[in-house]
């Protein structure tokens, strides 16, 4: 019992010291959480400091990129000063580059409004920007003044297919020429416009164009090209012999010295459309790559003049008094004109062109209208010739070889007149048309022979008169047919 009684004591005094080792670890963990906190509240400030560190770093970093760049856009615009200062003159690339540089500067700055320094730098660009135009402008000029050089004769004429350039051999009189391939297939012909400026030289041309057309400024651009393009391309065909003439001084021309022009102008027109307006085309579609309103309105300012000129001729022809020597080579400028039409509708493309292509179809349909009308003339004057000169022996009448010559010549121009009536009459191409009309001028002669048969008293005479006639008339058809 009493050694119980000890073991109890011993637990109490146990229990007791456990509750006082328990009570001072509570009071130390209670002190180290006052030290935590005193420690937290002087560790704060240092956070702060060290957060606001960072952050300033932080901007002055970016601070520094953003300077960086602006310093790199104050030099790129010191170095294309420097371009600008000394002109086009010396290195056109570079001073087109320098422009380019401005622009993209004064982007920059634009999107940039708020860099203190952005509203100095733009007016400063944008001056050096107008600097440029105005240099810009006089160097398109000056460049288009030293390039555009009328093109010579042989030139031209080295463009032409070879059966097509000019020889020593005379045509033949009257009637048309149907030894040459070209002639009798002008599609088959290869034609090479020329180049009407240096190669090298029409890509300057064309990004001197685009800074301008950029800046604003396309009616300065538009009447500096214009204007010298049409310059060379009057004294091309002036060189080439294409004179401009009144419809009062064409028809008052003698008919021989009419014929020759006429059968120039055929040439003309077609080195005119075929090579210069195709050129000129072909030019402004290069230079004024980036705009085609652009391309239409210099290429109609600059073959206006010049196109006028040619179909004032071709007009006067057609409006003049009509006789039957004039049938043939109004067939011939009619056959050039429908040659023409198709590659007129392309190169004249566009609103700006739409009344020299109006111009152009008028012309041929005049020139049809006239050739028609001549044909009823002939028949006409077949009938009507009241000639009283016969030979006395019955032998062929000079009316008869004058009618037949002049039939023949025409089914030189078959293909030709089959289009020709079709402008009117719709015929569906069989020729029947043409051999209509053959038949009523060989009737008007047969009647007109007829009369003049009666001339004679001896009837004898009067068969004999006109078995000679129809015997020729007949030979020379058969001799005709061989021949072809």
């Amino acid at each position: 019992m009493e050694s119980l009684a000890q073991r109890a004591a011993l637990l109490r005094e146990s229990l007791h010291k456990s509750q006082q080792a328990t009570d001072a670890v509570v009071s130390i963990l209670g002190s180290f959480d006052s030290r935590l906190s005193a420690l937290d509240s002087a560790m704060r400030p240092i956070q702060v400091r060290t957060h606001a560190v960072r952050t300033a770093h932080e901007n002055i970093d970016r601070t520094l990129r953003s300077a960086d760049v602006i310093l790199t856009q104050f030099d790129r615009t010191l170095e294309a000063e420097r371009e600008i200062q000394k002109g086009p003159h010396e290195n056109l690339q570079g001073f087109l580059d320098a422009v380019d540089r401005l622009r993209t500067i004064e982007r920059f700055f634009s999107s940039n409004r708020s860099y203190r320094s952005s509203d100095g730098v733009l007016n400063h660009v944008n001056a050096l920007l107008s600097k440029a135009l105005v240099k810009m402008e006089g160097e398109f000029q000056n460049q288009l003044s030293q390039r555009s050089k009328p093109m010579e004769p042989d030139r031209l004429f080295d463009c032409l297919p070879s059966t097509l350039r000019p020889s020593s051999e005379s045509q033949p009189e009257g009637g048309k020429n149907t030894s040459s391939e070209n002639q009798q297939n002008p599609e088959a012909a290869v034609y090479s416009p020329p180049a009407l400026i240096e190669p090298k030289f029409v890509p300057l041309l064309s990004k001197l164009a685009q800074q301008l057309v950029q800046a604003g400024c396309q009616q300065q651009c538009s009447e500096i090209y214009s204007e010298a393009r049409a310059s060379a391309l009057e004294s091309s065909l002036k060189n080439l012999g294409v004179e401009k003439l009144s419809k009062d001084e064409v028809q008052k021309m003698p008919w021989e010295i009419l014929e020759s022009k006429i059968g120039n102008w055929i040439h003309f027109m077609r080195i005119a459309v075929k090579l210069l307006f195709a050129g000129e085309r072909q030019l402004c579609d290069q230079v004024f790559e980036c705009s085609q309103s652009l391309r239409d309105k210099c290429f109609a300012a600059i073959t206006k003049n010049s196109l006028a000129t040619l179909l004032s001729f071709g007009e006067a022809i057609a409006m003049s008094k009509r006789s039957p020597e004039k049938l043939f080579v109004l067939l011939d400028m009619y056959e050039i004109m429908c040659e023409l039409q198709t590659e007129i509708d392309t190169i004249f493309v566009g609103e700006s062109c739409s009344q020299m292509r109006d111009s152009a179809l008028s012309l041929t349909k005049c020139l049809a209208q006239t050739a028609q009308k001549t044909f009823s003339d002939f028949e006409e004057a077949v009938e009507k010739d009241a000639t009283k000169n016969i030979h006395t022996d019955g032998t062929v009448h000079p009316l008869t070889s004058y009618v037949i010559n002049y039939v023949k010549f025409l089914f030189d121009y078959q293909s030709t007149l089959k289009q020709l009536f079709q402008e009117f009459k719709k015929e569906d191409g069989t020729g029947s048309e043409l051999a209509a009309v053959t038949m009523k001028i060989m009737q008007a002669l047969q009647n007109n022979l007829d009369a003049k048969a009666k001339q004679y008293k001896d009837p004898a005479l009067m068969h004999i008169f006109l078995m000679n006639n129809i015997h020729y008339i007949v030979k020379s058809v058969r001799r005709y047919v061989l021949m072809k």
